[in-house]
């Protein structure tokens, strides 16, 4: 089972920005943390970062018959972006959307989220945590044993 795990702007600048809202652990930790997550769970997987939409529309693209789900936080995007909504529903991979911060709890313009209209679930103000809950249900999703 391979997943790719996408990240949208910004995120690579974790531990600097807004600690007291995505804590002070860098980005390298995320991703050590990601792929310790993936390892336990016996999952392969990729991680990619960018802070360019184009980008990730593209790696979301490039994931259609190579990889059997996708992680991902668009970050800001998450506001935004119809294009990477398109692009989930055009590979029709299942995906599952995740926030450090719990979006529903911040500023009104945060209450959208276009991706999560292409995933099957979302996790929300869990963390790091949320990438380990998001890889673990899809996991169980993929093989048909996942409890909502």
């Amino acid at each position: 089972m391979k997943i790719l795990v996408l990240n949208g702007p910004n995120l690579n600048m974790l531990g600097i920005r807004e600690p007291a809202i995505y804590g002070a652990r860098n980005f390298d930790a995320l991703i050590a943390f990601i792929e310790k997550s993936a390892a336990e769970a016996q999952v392969e997987v990729e991680c990619y970062q960018s802070n360019h939409e184009g980008d990730l529309v593209t790696k979301i693209q490039e994931a259609y018959g190579a990889f059997d789900g996708i992680v991902i936080n668009p970050a800001a995007y998450t506001h935004t972006s119809v294009a990477i909504l398109d692009a989930l529903k055009a590979v029709q991979i299942p995906a599952v959307e995740v926030h450090l911060s719990d979006i529903s709890t911040r500023e009104a313009f945060r209450q959208v989220s276009y991706a999560g209209m292409a995933c099957v679930k979302t996790y929300k103000g869990l963390g790091f945590d949320g990438y380990r809950e998001a890889i673990l249900f899809l996991k169980d999703y993929l093989s048909g044993t996942a409890k909502e």
